[in-house]
């Protein structure tokens, strides 16, 4: 069954995209990437295009970069889709956890542009997913989060035990950040081929959230 997954760069997505291989024969054919206006970054992670490319390098399978801004997301997005459509590729793979409000938007969009679209993550609980992802040997880390949330010492944390413990004492935040508490980006895992190399510089604080600068190393 060949599939695009919606991406990220995210836990949510390389754990989706790891989930629909292994368990719904799914084959990964290309990534659908939405990025900023200006291309340099993902439209909601803040993630380099770059990274997210080499990304893409190290699974071994093709990224789609579509640049939009909010207002025409959803334009972008159905275009990709139909471009996907024109070449074989019939369904679509998300990350979404419980959010009604976005399986609803993306079932709309996908109907209205022929795709059936999976969701090996929907109704899980946080925690298992947490540590199936960690078990499954998955490397990420914290790349943003909500400032009303998560503070900027969050930004840089490993997915691992440790944070996951951590995470928990609040009892404030959903523990995979499906409220946009905070982002990731994976580096490693059993879906690469080669591990991705980078270094942190700056937290940049943007209007409610902070952002991790990482900035790839080839």
């Amino acid at each position: 069954m060949k599939s695009f997954v919606s991406w990220s760069g995210g836990k949510d997505a390389c754990f989706s995209y790891y989930r629909a291989v292994k368990d719904n024969n799914v084959e990964a054919k290309v990534l659908l990437n939405m990025v900023s206006e200006d291309g340099k970054a993902s439209r909601t992670h803040g993630i380099s295009s770059r990274l997210l490319r080499l990304q893409a390098e190290a699974i071994g399978v093709d990224i789609v970069q579509k640049k939009t801004g909010w207002n025409q997301y959803e334009t972008e997005f159905k275009k990709a889709a139909e471009e996907f459509k024109n070449r074989g590729i019939l369904t679509g793979v998300f990350g979404d956890i419980d959010l009604d409000e976005h399986r609803e938007w993306v079932e709309r969009v996908c109907g209205e542009s022929g795709i059936s679209p999976i969701f090996p993550l929907w109704q899980k609980k946080r925690e298992g997913l947490l540590a199936g992802f960690i078990k499954a040997g998955f490397e990420a880390i914290v790349v943003s989060v909500n400032r009303n949330a998560l503070g900027p010492q969050w930004l840089g944390r490993k997915i691992d035990e440790n944070f996951v413990s951590d995470l928990k004492k609040l009892k404030t935040v959903d523990l995979c950040g499906e409220a946009g508490e905070y982002h990731t980006f994976v580096y490693n895992g059993p879906i690469f081929k080669n591990k991705i190399n980078f270094t942190v510089g700056e937290k940049i604080l943007d209007d409610k959230y902070w952002f991790l600068e990482l900035v790839p190393v080839v």
